[in-house]
């Protein structure tokens, strides 16, 4: 039976005040990303549904790994250079925050005291800095299907590469003796280098059709202003390929270690989860028992029938259903103030 593995970082490997500073930067990211789209005039009823599906499609699309040839290794998409792509810099911040929030308190995926780690190192490195910085410079000379992949390339490696090493440094920040500095940044960068190829191709494949389909839609995200078409067709085919991804392929998906556990696992010379130092247990094992609450579907299986193959199925459906609803709802919310300005 196949578990998704992805590199979402545990509460073991992070000092408690360093996941709650990493709370409180996330959830200033948070904060101005819903300022900035409550003030963006682009936020119609038209984008509410393309966040939602978007948001579905990205969880979908995190659940297939990829295996990185002889490493004994496997990646997959982080999405956030995807929804910037399609969406805009800050409704991409809300909705990679919404799919990693759900896998986390929903799946058991990633540590609750970690989640502000995951969102900076997952979601932030790409969307706030390596979009800005590559993507949007190299695609606003005009689109063609070159600069396309050398944006995605090129942004989506640099994002990685920043999200990696800042999964080094906080937990060298926070003291984890078991993962020294010089030898979990030697194995970290590489494999995320290469994962970060694969997920920078599949993010041009997916730019190249959209803009066939409705360039008017990224055009739109990369100039922050209204597309002014229906994107019925493109939110229908998202969910459609939703369904089949987050339903069927995600059970041929590569059961290889991630990037992160791989490279933990060579560190540790241990193929054992690695267990938080002695004097944070106690504040990993009480956020653990917050998850272990909330986790309708743990490590994306039926609890207490985890080799049932159906699990990771209805996982996937289940996650993308809650994406839609949550990720439409943070859009729905958000653009609530200018709809009453309009109707007033």
């Amino acid at each position: 039976m196949h578990t998704p593995v992805l590199m979402h970082m545990a509460d073991a490997l992070l000092a408690p005040s360093v996941g709650i500073v990493m709370m409180i930067v996330a959830a200033a990211a948070l904060a101005y990303s819903v300022y900035r789209v409550k003030k963006d005039s682009t936020l119609t009823e038209q984008k509410v549904p393309l966040m939602a599906v978007m948001a579905a499609f990205v969880f979908a699309a995190q659940m297939i790994n990829f295996t990185i040839p002889g490493t004994g290794s496997s990646g997959h998409l982080c999405g956030g250079m995807l929804l910037a792509a399609v969406l805009g810099q800050f409704p991409a911040v809300l909705s990679l925050s919404v799919v990693l929030i759900i896998q986390c308190l929903f799946f058991a995926d990633g540590g609750l005291l970690a989640i502000g780690c995951n969102i900076f190192n997952m979601g932030l490195c790409a969307i706030l800095i390596a979009y800005p910085l590559i993507y949007k410079p190299i695609m606003k000379k005009g689109f063609t299907n070159g600069r396309a992949f050398l944006a995605s390339i090129l942004a989506c490696e640099v994002g990685l590469q920043l999200g990696a090493f800042c999964v080094v440094l906080e937990t060298w920040i926070s003291g984890i003796t078991a993962l020294p500095f010089g030898t979990f940044v030697g194995l970290m960068q590489p494999i995320h280098l290469a994962i970060g190829l694969v997920e920078g191709v599949v993010t041009g494949l997916v730019v190249v059709f959209l803009h066939q389909v409705r360039p008017e839609l990224l055009e739109a995200a990369l100039e922050n202003k209204s597309a002014g078409v229906s994107a019925k067709k493109v939110i229908v085919t998202l969910a459609v390929v939703t369904v089949v991804v987050a339903g069927a392929l995600s059970l041929v998906a590569s059961s290889n270690p991630d990037g992160l556990e791989w490279a933990i696992g060579k560190t540790t010379q241990s193929e054992e989860e690695l267990e938080p130092e002695a004097k944070y247990a106690a504040a990993a094992e009480k956020a653990g028992a917050v998850v272990d609450a909330t986790a309708i579907l743990p490590d994306y299986a039926f609890a207490g029938d985890e080799e049932n193959p159906l699990g990771t199925t209805v996982s996937g459906l289940v996650g993308g259903a809650i994406c839609v609803v949550l990720a439409g709802g943070v859009a729905w919310l958000t653009s609530a103030k200018k709809r009453r300005k309009v109707n007033a």
